[in-house]
């Protein structure tokens, strides 16, 4: 849910499609969330001359199997305090929901340019309190694997880059994330299911020419980061991403995607690769499928309709292994989906994003946020 992004609810594998709830869930965010984010972005548009902040607070409310119905705010900040054209705007959100379920979630997350992009910064900052699911570790784990567990989780990261070239920045990164009250049903057992912690350092290398960074239309997006992580052993973590944007026309977007994720050594058990969610393979429960390697190629047409509305297609073609020398994609997983956008920020070019993906087998998921998925 919220750690793939804000506003956002999935259905996984064994949602009933007869359910009531889900789809009337879907039709009041749909109602208010476009209701609100246009008022809010018209308000804001009609100041932005003496504005250097725009602000644009948001609804969050929905329905999931682990979360039931939930509630809750999403805050979004735009700012560009220097005015120059050589300064992409900054932006950054935070987040508040409560679940039905008793479930808390907090989350704050940002990315910010200083003058003349000199000096760039993002992090995180994420506080759970709530359900999720585990299958296991490995790439063919069965469905009946499943297991609910609860915990409490924190998370912390944060980027300090030096712009070194055009678009090019590089620096480090730190990060720490622990899981504690960590407590599983009964049923299957699984000996890494622990409570843990996290300490990590590592060096990036940043190569960002989007002209947007919530909904890009051109450019490049290269991201590069080697770390050393110490838990209860030590490993390390390499990741690549790789991201396209192509528009012709001044309205048709094609985007792709490509990750490599690769762990050295044996991490706790949330901090592998995995597969699913809205930012990793839409179309699969977060965290579905986990093992020390990802590879995943995605792709995103989209195109403008009527008015503020416009459509999006979207798949793609993942492996995740256990052997960071060997990628074989004997056991790749394939997703489709379709989307709505609605356009809130038409001077930023930002949508509000509603998609429904389908996996291999019964994976599917339903997700609406805030900006694209990549």
């Amino acid at each position: 849910m919220v750690k793939d992004g804000m506003l956002k609810f999935l259905f996984p594998k064994g949602t009933s499609t007869t359910s009531s709830l889900p789809g009337v869930a879907f039709f009041l965010i749909l109602i208010f969330s476009l209701s609100s984010a246009l008022s809010f972005s018209q308000d804001s548009l009609s100041v932005h001359k003496t504005r250097k902040i725009k602000v644009l607070p948001l609804p969050a409310f929905g329905y999931s199997p682990e979360t039931k119905t939930f509630i809750g705010v999403v805050t979004l900040f735009a700012f560009n305090f220097y005015n120059d054209s050589t300064t992409r705007t900054s932006n950054a959100k935070f987040e508040v929901n409560y679940t039905w379920n008793k479930q808390f979630i907090l989350e704050c997350e940002w990315n910010y340019f200083l003058k003349q992009e000199k000096w760039f910064t993002k992090g995180q900052v994420h506080y759970s309190q709530y359900p999720d699911l585990y299958y296991g570790i490995g790439s063919n784990t069965p469905e009946s694997n499943k297991l609910i567990f609860n915990s409490n989780r924190f998370i912390l990261g944060v980027f300090v880059l030096k712009k070194i070239g055009t678009g090019l920045f590089t620096g480090l990164n730190v990060r720490y994330i622990e899981y504690t009250k960590l407590a599983a049903d009964s049923g299957i057992t699984y000996p890494e299911l622990a409570g843990e912690s996290t300490c990590g350092i590592g060096v990036s290398l940043i190569k960002d020419t989007r002209n947007n960074l919530l909904t890009p239309l051109k450019g490049v997006y290269v991201f590069f980061n080697a770390s050393y992580n110490s838990a209860r052993s030590s490993y390390g973590k390499i990741s690549l991403d790789l991201r396209y944007y192509k528009t012709w026309k001044s309205k048709y977007t094609l985007a792709f995607r490509f990750i490599n994720d690769f762990t050295v050594g044996t991490p706790p058990f949330y901090d592998y690769a995995y597969l699913g969610g809205d930012k990793f393979v839409r179309g699969y429960y977060y965290g579905r499928y986990r093992d020390n390697c990802l590879t995943s190629l995605q792709a995103e047409f989209r195109l403008p309709v009527v008015w503020r509305f416009g459509l999006a297609a979207f798949g793609g073609l993942s492996d995740i292994y256990h052997d960071p020398g060997r990628i074989t994609f004997e056991s790749y997983k394939y997703n489709i989906g379709l989307g709505l956008r609605f356009l809130i920020d038409r001077k930023e070019k930002t949508n509000l994003r509603f998609d429904y993906a389908i996996g291999q087998g019964e994976n599917n998921g339903f997700y609406v946020s805030f900006g694209e998925s990549f």
